[in-house]
């Protein structure tokens, strides 16, 4: 569903007698009248950055922002300059009505829809340098990503001007790089990092996951699996070797296929080899499962 087929279908959802009570912002302008009045009176205001096509980990992140703030915004916006595949970009799930409905059952006030016109008038050529945290894992795998995020966010922060943002942890590598770029550019902001939500069978939450068949969301259930394990094989096996259990196993599941899997510190994002070496250590991995990207993560000291 496209961005303004979601707003009409909103539109009818209210006449039908569906009451929102999120009111949906489409233009900087507006939101930041609407948020003129609360800043004034010296409320606070939570950000909640997504793409939209939301799910229960991005309700986590909304609940926790509406119980740190009198003010609550989410973000619904699918960023072009953050895609570096075109089909990826054209395939990612659009589902604004389904998105408000969720927002407005977990009490956010306010949902900024702006169209790509809106956010990027003119092309943004600012290039940020997050060396050396863009220089490993989704860095060379995904050229130009992160200086997207970068040119999205710190948009939307100049935007909202919040207290306080939102991000979930199975972003592990892009939660570091907003934290560099919030200090590169001095906002004064705070970046909260929230646990991964996760499925009953402990799949990580992704809006990815609604591109997979029945079959393969069966199958990528094994990736979470495999990290799980991994903890317990660690305890006896050395890093290198836990490391090549992780991707073997993964790989041995006809249909997935693990594009890169990294022991790395978790504050450097730099890869470890020996499991004294850092007191903070997380395994970060990207799986293909047929033709769905997907990335995980699961801490082994922290």
């Amino acid at each position: 569903m496209t961005y303004f087929a979601g707003l009409y279908a909103l539109q009818h959802a209210v006449k039908a007698g569906y009451s929102a009570m999120v009111k949906i912002i489409t233009t900087v302008r507006e939101l930041k009248a609407a948020l003129e009045d609360g800043r004034m009176a010296g409320k606070t205001v939570g950000l909640v950055p997504t793409m939209g096509a939301l799910h229960e980990g991005h309700a986590s992140l909304v609940r926790r922002s509406v119980a740190e703030n009198d003010i609550t915004v989410v973000s619904d916006f699918v960023n072009p300059t953050q895609f570096n595949d075109k089909n990826d970009l054209k395939n990612y799930p659009r589902t604004m009505e389904a998105d408000c409905r969720l927002l407005d059952s977990v009490g956010a006030q306010y949902v900024f829809a702006p169209s790509v016109e809106e956010m990027y008038p003119e092309p943004d050529t600012r290039q940020f340098d997050f060396t050396p945290l863009d220089k490993v894992m989704e860095g060379p795998n995904r050229p130009g990503h992160f200086n997207g995020v970068a040119q999205i966010v710190s948009k939307l922060f100049y935007a909202v001007e919040p207290d306080r943002a939102y991000f979930g942890e199975k972003d592990f590598q892009q939660l570091a790089i907003i934290r560099e770029m919030v200090r590169q550019l001095g906002l004064k902001v705070e970046i909260v990092g929230c646990p991964i939500v996760r499925e009953e069978d402990g799949m990580a939450l992704s809006s990815r996951n609604t591109l997979l068949s029945k079959a393969e969301r069966k199958l990528a259930a094994n990736i979470s699996h495999t990290l799980f394990e991994s903890r317990i094989y660690a305890r006896r096996h050395t890093l290198a070797s836990t490391r090549q259990y992780v991707i073997d196993t993964i790989n041995s599941f006809d249909g997935l296929e693990v594009e890169y899997y990294e022991i790395v510190d978790g504050n450097t994002l730099q890869p470890v080899s020996h499991w004294d070496e850092s007191s903070y250590i997380v395994g970060c991995v990207t799986v293909h499962c047929g033709k769905v990207r997907l990335i995980d993560n699961i801490k082994y000291k922290e």
